[in-house]
């Protein structure tokens, strides 16, 4: 019940569905409270303007992603933790596993294994299926994605029934302590990894932080700022801004959310 109600709940705070729910009591409210109706509809069109806006979400996602930035030199571990999102099940018309945004997170994995980080590519994710039947665990299909790089089956450890980031880092532990193996490099978006970082160290992980998945990268924000076109651009409202500002909301919950049940 706590996985259905950590994905249902927050939908509601986050600049969508609130203005959606403010929308339904716009409705409501229409014949017999006019002036309120109103400032509800005012509210909505406010916060998806804002939330939608290119410097306001830019600015939030990257007070999430640039608290990791990248190594220049990372250092040897003794295994590559790769956290499951962003992979596809191959489900018809799909050829194959499908590989989405957060998808760079094995292929930034299989990097790191083949440039000899490691000697081994933990993959640990489940799949959340809500009854359907279930197209295997992401961490078969990151197998599959770590397979065609080049990455051999005899370094692959699977971990295929973690639902969320808790689960990631206690199933992970005992593949450790099962292996005798302590230093990882822990790999996710950046975004997702203050959250990660501080769960895997709860856990006694001595885990180094590989993040990739980087949407605010160096100088974004001023080079759609040099041109009256950028200028314009970056403040029409865009639902890729919504997008990306909605996840790093979905963190910051997630921060909240585990630091209260004592997670992190």
């Amino acid at each position: 019940m706590f996985l259905f109600l950590s994905k249902l709940l927050p939908l509601l705070i986050y600049p969508l569905g609130l203005a959606a729910l403010l929308m339904v009591v716009a409705l409501v409210l229409l014949w017999r409270r006019p002036r309120w109706a109103a400032l509800a509809l005012v509210l909505a069109l406010g916060l998806l303007i804002v939330s939608s806006n290119t410097w306001v979400s830019s600015h939030l996602v990257r007070s999430l992603e640039w608290q990791y930035r990248p190594q220049p030199n990372l250092p040897q571990a003794e295994a590559i933790v790769v956290l499951g999102g962003g992979i596809k099940p191959q489900s018809p018309p799909r050829p194959w596993v499908d590989v989405a945004e957060e998808g760079d997170r094995v292929l930034h994995g299989a990097q790191l294994y083949l440039a000899g980080k490691a000697p081994v590519m933990i993959l640990s994710g489940g799949r959340i299926t809500w009854g359907q039947d279930p197209k295997g665990s992401e961490a078969d299909d990151m197998a599959e994605i770590a397979l065609a790089l080049g990455v051999p089956a005899s370094a692959i450890i699977k971990e295929p029934d973690s639902l969320n980031t808790f689960q990631n880092a206690t199933n992970v532990k005992a593949i450790l302590q099962e292996r005798n193996l302590s230093r990882v490099l822990l790999v996710t978006s950046a975004m997702h990894m203050p959250r990660s970082l501080a769960i895997f160290k709860k856990q006694g992980i001595d885990a180094i932080p590989a993040a990739t998945d980087f949407h605010v990268v160096d100088d974004s924000l001023g080079l759609a700022q040099t041109t009256w076109q950028g200028r314009v651009l970056s403040w029409v409202p865009q639902t890729e801004n919504l997008h990306f500002l909605t996840r790093a909301l979905k963190e910051y919950v997630g921060l909240v959310v585990y630091r209260l049940k004592g997670w992190l």
